[in-house]
């Protein structure tokens, strides 16, 4: 594990290792490095793998004021020091983090999001809900909220749920807890503009479930009308949280996309 600094000089941590070019891998919401873990293995024997705590998690650091752009520095802070042409790939909302980063360094080779949370105006965080969740961190009741949000919020399968308290990373999660409101108030303010995408030209991947609810299809859908280099891949079958429930299917479509020699 290295510590690179970001703009802000505030701390990333990363971790890589395998052999091959160089993969970044970006979690979501309350999640740290250790949710790739189902496909990281097996990745590394196609790439060198890198994945990061983002700010605020985990051996990370985190700073008083809180943007979507400092997480986007620093993704491309981690990008610029690997240096040459490196690959992305972002789920949930370190796919938003992983599609802003490719406006700010030259270093992205190829693109990779899962379901990034770009809402297009759709409010996703209700005022009450914000108010409860702050309510149990403010009683010292993190897994609490953590669970107001995944089962009431993102609606979590209960059997899934289970599965991931079962997980040796659930105590990560609960500790990242604090981190949860503020990202969802970073989806609610994104305006997602695409002229601001007209030039970007890196090939890029959108992936989405088969069975992922809205407002997945039409994120994907209009994503892939601003980006003239993109395409659209189906997991048949899946929805959200792929990277845990059909590993190997996720496996073959980043080592499909990511040693292609042609563009998209």
């Amino acid at each position: 594990m290295e510590r690179i600094h970001s703009q802000d000089g505030t701390p990333i941590a990363a971790w890589h290792s395998g052999v091959g070019a160089p993969l970044v891998l970006v979690h979501g919401t309350t999640a740290d490095h250790t949710v790739w873990t189902p496909v990281r293995v097996a990745l590394e024997r196609h790439f060198t793998v890198w994945t990061l705590d983002r700010r605020g998690r985990g051996s990370s650091g985190d700073a008083a004021a809180y943007a979507l752009a400092r997480e986007s520095e620093d993704l491309a802070a981690v990008i610029d020091a690997i240096g040459g042409a490196v690959q992305v790939l972002g789920h949930s909302f370190g796919g938003l983090c992983a599609l802003e980063t490719a406006l700010l360094t030259p270093h992205i080779g190829r693109l990779m999001l899962y379901e990034p949370t770009v809402l297009l105006g759709r409010q996703n965080w209700p005022a009450a809900a914000d108010a409860q969740m702050q309510a149990l961190l403010d009683a010292g009741r993190p897994e609490e909220a953590l669970l107001f949000f995944l089962r009431d919020i993102v609606k979590i399968p209960p059997q899934e749920l289970a599965a991931m308290q079962a997980e040796p990373n659930w105590p990560g999660r609960v500790a990242a807890a604090h981190t949860i409101r503020r990202e969802l108030r970073a989806i609610d303010h994104y305006a997602f503009d695409p002229l601001r995408f007209r030039t970007l030209r890196t090939p890029t991947l959108l992936l989405r479930g088969g069975e992922s609810l809205p407002p997945w299809p039409t994120v994907t859908e209009t994503l892939h009308q601003a980006l003239s280099n993109s395409q659209i891949v189906v997991l048949q079958g899946q929805h959200h949280t792929a990277i845990r429930t059909a590993p190997d299917l996720v496996v073959q479509k980043v080592i499909t996309f990511f040693t292609e020699t042609t563009s998209c």
